[in-house]
């Protein structure tokens, strides 16, 4: 087994960086070394590993639904009142009728099959959204409208719809369950029983997602029993494993929706925390996915996917665009989004990946008849949308949507923290240095160290404070930039042009406490957050 993960993470990564480099979305990268290493191709993975590959699903969802929580922005779904809800509901509904209608057309299923095939389809991929959401909120597309928030927030609740009457349809197609629920006289059919089902699983999942939250903090903020970053990420995977894996144990609660909520109120109850979580979550992402989408890949079966390419192909395409788009309309009827940001919707919302593979082989293993043609479809689904939504994604989003101001506190980095230290060749540097390396140090960050060279300054002196510099910054990752021109002038240019996160620079001792006019003039004009260190109180 452990072979097997070396070769999934090994030719995972690499196959993937080489799909990046190709300006294409990593996972084609990864699906194609799933089918590289499969049964379909040099058969290097342990059927153990094939076998427990829901279990490996299971865990990349939770990761990617925590990193959607701890995204989500309470006031921007606030904003948008119902289209966040109406989102979750109709375009799912939509295309699932549509690819039920085009199905029994097509490949002649009965009603409940073929609706059980637009369960799978409709479903939305957290694997391919969230990340591509989260990227847009991280440079400000659409944030001023909450559109990332809104599309996050409706494709969770999609998949929860449609997980539900996925379930239901299975039960009765296979008949492991009985006919209805009876209560005195008034016996309850499992279709009627549905919304009540769904009530019960989305709101025990809201309150069970509210109270793993509190229950966090209070480990890792109250009683303070973690000592590093790590700890407090793995305090929170396990959280988050524990509600998906109680909601399979025990069904009366949605664990996907358990985990996002779980997320989201932990960036109300404590930013500061889920800041720290947010920057472990994305590391940890970056192993969950290439587990997930190689695993994809080892999945597939040609031979019925050749077979199916056809009427496949047509049965996405009346889903999609027809009744995913009329889901669409209507479910931003109303709202302030323009005819381009509805447009976002077909490129944003309707990737496909990581339910059709958790689900897409179960009505196969449970007999239904047609189930071999219901994976051929979800494996189709995979292979077209999700590389081309995350291709569409970061490609359209600046054509359609508008870019506007990030919420620093609402979104993770995908760049290191970068300081500037603005220095001169007396003696007070080295309190802007020594400051400059504390911070460095605490963020892993990067200090770009300046001089603006005056007429007195001489060459040993430059020399010197590059000396002071090195030794400063032995351990920190910096550059030192000496250049000339007005004072405040350039260190403003330079830290536009290094994108800088915060500036620091010392106070002169000046009669009566008073700053001198560099200081003065960046505190006036600089956008970038500054620190004013006072060499008397170091």
């Amino acid at each position: 087994m452990l072979g097997s993960l070396i070769w999934i993470l090994g030719v995972g990564f690499l196959l993937g960086q080489g799909a990046r480099s190709l300006k294409l979305p990593p996972l084609v990268g990864m699906i194609g070394a799933g089918i590289l290493l499969g049964p379909q191709g040099w058969d290097r993975l342990a059927p153990t590993v094939l076998a427990t590959a829901d279990q490996w699903r299971s865990l990349a969802v939770m990761v990617i639904l925590m990193k959607a929580g701890l995204g989500l922005d309470q006031d921007k779904l606030q904003q948008q009142g119902t289209v966040a809800l109406r989102l979750g509901i109709l375009p799912a509904t939509g295309e699932a009728i549509a690819v039920a209608i085009a199905a029994m057309v097509l490949l002649q299923f009965d009603f409940p099959t073929a609706l059980l095939l637009g369960c799978i389809l409709g479903a939305e991929s957290p694997a391919v959204i969230v990340p591509g959401m989260l990227r847009l909120k991280q440079l400000g597309w659409g944030v001023a409208k909450g559109i990332p928030d809104a599309i996050l927030t409706g494709s969770a609740l999609s998949d929860v719809l449609l997980l539900l009457v996925f379930s239901l349809l299975l039960n009765l197609l296979t008949h492991t369950t009985s006919a209805g629920l009876t209560l005195g006289s008034l016996t309850l059919t499992p279709l009627q029983l549905l919304p009540f089902q769904l009530l019960t699983q989305i709101s025990g999942g809201l309150l069970l997602g509210y109270l793993a939250a509190h229950g966090v903090r209070l480990i890792l903020v109250r009683w303070r029993w973690t000592q590093n970053p790590v700890q407090d990420l793995l305090v929170a995977a396990l959280g988050a494993m524990g509600l998906v894996l109680g909601a399979e144990a025990l069904p009366l609660f949605s664990g996907y929706m358990a985990v996002m909520t779980l997320g989201f109120c932990l960036v109300e109850l404590d930013a500061p925390l889920a800041r720290r979580l947010r920057q472990g979550f994305d590391g940890l992402w970056g192993v969950a996915e290439i587990i997930l989408f190689v695993l994809l890949g080892a999945a597939i079966a040609f031979e019925t996917l050749t077979s199916m390419l056809g009427p496949g192909l047509l049965i996405l395409a009346v889903g999609t665009l027809i009744g995913r788009a009329i889901g669409w309309g209507l479910a931003t009827w109303g709202s302030n989004w323009t005819g381009r940001e509805r447009l976002f919707l077909l490129p944003g919302n309707s990737a496909k990946a990581t339910v059709q593979a958790a689900i897409g082989a179960i009505p196969l293993a449970a007999g239904v008849p047609g189930g071999d043609r219901i994976l051929a479809l979800a494996a189709l689904s995979i292979l077209i949308t999700a590389p081309l939504g995350a291709w569409a994604i970061p490609t359209f989003a600046p054509k359609l949507l508008q870019q506007g101001r990030v919420d620093p506190t609402k979104t993770s980095r995908d760049r290191p923290i970068t300081l500037l230290a603005a220095v001169d060749t007396s003696p007070h540097a080295d309190a802007v240095l020594t400051k400059a390396a504390d911070l460095a140090r605490r963020c892993d960050g990067h200090v770009v160290v300046l001089h603006v060279v005056t007429s007195t300054d001489t060459p040993p002196q430059i020399e010197a404070l590059e000396a002071r510099t090195a030794q400063h910054l032995a351990d920190i990752r910096h550059d030192f930039k000496t250049l000339t021109g007005d004072i405040a002038a350039t260190i403003l240019t330079t830290a536009d042009h290094y994108r800088v996160d915060e500036m620091i620079f010392g106070k002169r001792n000046h009669p009566h406490g008073a700053i001198g006019s560099v200081a003065q003039t960046l505190l006036a004009t600089s956008p970038h957050p500054m620190i004013l260190v006072d060499p008397a109180l170091t």
